[in-house]
């Protein structure tokens, strides 16, 4: 009984983190609603990872140019 109880506790954390993504507070500056424009769980994780990527990037050129100077 108890490892039926686990399982479901396993998918819910990740079904609540792709619930979790709003596009809107990822990209502020639009002045539209991207949650409507982008329904979609899947296309909500890849645009989070883009950004997350895009992050990571710049933090490692900034690196770079700092031990350039």
């Amino acid at each position: 009984m108890d490892e039926k109880d686990e399982q479901p506790r396993k998918t819910d954390p990740e079904q609540e983190k792709k619930r979790e993504i709003d596009l809107n507070i990822l990209f502020p500056e639009r002045g539209y609603d991207l949650n409507r424009l982008f329904p979609d769980g899947e296309t909500k994780k890849l645009l989070y990872e883009l950004r997350r990527n895009k992050r990571d990037i710049d933090r490692f050129i900034r690196s770079l140019r700092v031990e350039e100077e």
